[in-house]
């Protein structure tokens, strides 16, 4: 019989955890592959949820978060710690995520360990290394020390070939939509707990990018403020991240505004049922820019770039940036303009069919000549 493939997946970050976990049980499935799963930990306390969601127990727990830590602390941390778990366990290959610190730092520490490498969620880009910061950076590391690249849009596959990257590339869809589908067949939820008016709609809002912090955060609070004011007909609940730089400006503004909710950090199954309940998402986040065009939501991103431009082209997704004004201009729109709201919300999502962790087992197999 043939000796199982042992294949490392590490990942630290919520988001990073909803689009792996399903791919960690679809390869734990399989009989030919040793799966073993490491957490770094980035987000202590709202990676756990998912973990527990997925019912997947982490071989390797690293635990490597401190209060206010810095990039340089992190990353130390993340590139001597997977040392030690890569030359103890010796895998075959060693799958990473996206774009985040415990990314580029295991896929770093993956490439000084010479292991072949994956990269899931590879080929976005910018092309502009502060935005997001520290994200571009990351995944232009991951990605040029990657020996499969598992994209998931055409645009993706573009970028990487014409970076002048050759081979081990492939379009498989994103996995976030495998999470997301399964979560809102499988775990329909009540969301009264949130004290949401159900005649009123509800504008979701979820920010935290530090390339946001300090002023562009403050006018998105601040148009928040001014779209309440003048539309009696919607609330807006914002789920706020821990950060301290998110808190401090967010609170001070937000906070006792009639109709605007600031709540803890929602777990995956209540955040996916509310983005199904909302009505518009503003978002700075990656992964709610594939998400909720699946779900027929209208996006507006608060940034100013985005490596995610096909739900923009294709039409599920506004850049509107972090200018005040700019922000009230297009959210006001999508209320008064119902032409312009039943475009957005049913345009076409280009980020898979819900079976991207199907593709990359098969593409595994192929790599490694088991099928």
């Amino acid at each position: 019989m043939t000796n199982k493939i042992k294949i490392a997946l590490v990942f630290g970050t919520r988001p990073e955890a909803i689009k792996m976990c399903p791919l960690v049980k679809r390869l734990k499935q399989n009989p030919l592959f040793h799966v073993l799963t490491v957490v770094t930990a980035q987000h202590r306390q709202i990676l756990d949820s998912v973990l527990e969601l997925f019912d997947i127990k982490p071989d390797y727990d690293l635990n490597l978060m401190k209060p206010n830590q810095n990039l340089w602390d992190l990353s130390s941390d993340i590139l001597l710690k997977t040392k030690e778990v890569f030359e103890k366990e010796d895998p075959d290959l060693i799958l990473v995520h996206g774009d985040t610190t415990t990314a580029g730092l295991s896929a770093l520490s993956a490439f000084y360990a010479r292991k072949k490498i994956g990269h899931v969620e590879a080929g976005l880009r910018t092309f502009d290394k502060n935005y997001p910061f520290p994200e571009e950076i990351n995944r232009v590391i991951v990605d040029s020390v990657s020996d499969l690249m598992f994209c998931p849009t055409e645009l993706a596959v573009n970028n990487l070939k014409n970076s002048n990257i050759k081979q081990g590339i492939y379009k498989t869809g994103n996995t976030v939509i495998d999470a997301l589908l399964y979560v809102i067949e499988n775990k329909k939820i009540n969301l009264d707990y949130l004290g949401l008016d159900k005649n009123l709609k509800t504008i979701l809002l979820t920010s935290h990018r530090r390339e946001n912090f300090g002023k562009p955060l403050e006018n998105i609070c601040n148009a928040v403020k001014e779209l309440i004011e003048k539309n009696k007909d919607i609330q807006v609940i914002y789920p706020v991240h821990p950060n301290p730089n998110v808190r401090n400006t967010v609170y001070p503004i937000l906070d006792n505004i009639e109709r605007v909710k600031l709540v803890e950090p929602l777990d995956y199954v209540p955040f996916c049922n509310l983005m199904k309940e909302a009505h518009i998402i503003l978002t700075d986040s990656g992964g709610v820019q594939e998400e909720a065009p699946a779900l027929g939501k209208p996006v507006l991103v608060l940034r100013e770039e985005t490596e995610r431009p096909e739900a923009v082209e294709y039409g599920g997704v506004k850049l509107a940036g972090t200018n005040k004004e700019n922000i009230i201009s297009m959210v006001q729109t999508l209320l008064d303009n119902n032409e312009e709201y039943q475009k957005m919300s049913k345009a076409v999502n280009p980020y898979g069919d819900g079976r991207a962790s199907e593709y990359i087992e098969n593409i595994i197999l192929d790599y490694f000549n088991l099928k």
